[in-house]
């Protein structure tokens, strides 16, 4: 059983900032992969995925954001995550996307890294 998942996004800057805030797995990631990948597929290169809200993560959930990683690399585009949280900071260490993602503490230093600033 989840509790749920909300989901919001803006634009600033040319930049897509989705907020996550809940819990993303098996229940609520494909919600996130249906966002993330449209506005890929409808030409956006430029993400911030903020993850400060988000109280957990499981396997499902990384594998969205690998498959929006790969989508943008291929249209020389950017992920980037937002997160202050220690327990995704660890899931993040583990599985190595620490070292193929940028991530940042605040969204601004997140949009500037997205933009290519």
């Amino acid at each position: 059983m989840t509790t749920g998942l909300e989901i919001r996004d803006s634009i600033r800057d040319d930049v897509l900032i989705v907020a996550a805030r809940g819990e993303l797995d098996l229940y609520t990631a494909p919600d996130l992969r249906s966002l993330l990948l449209g506005a890929i597929q409808e030409g956006r290169t430029a993400v911030v995925l903020d993850l400060r809200e988000t109280t957990f993560l499981d396997s499902t959930a990384l594998g969205v954001i690998i498959a929006a990683m790969k989508a943008l690399r291929v249209r020389s585009g950017r992920l980037v995550l937002v997160n202050d949280r220690t327990s995704i900071t660890k899931t993040l260490a583990i599985t190595g996307l620490d070292h193929l993602l940028a991530v940042e503490a605040a969204v601004d230093d997140a949009v500037r890294v997205a933009r290519g600033d």
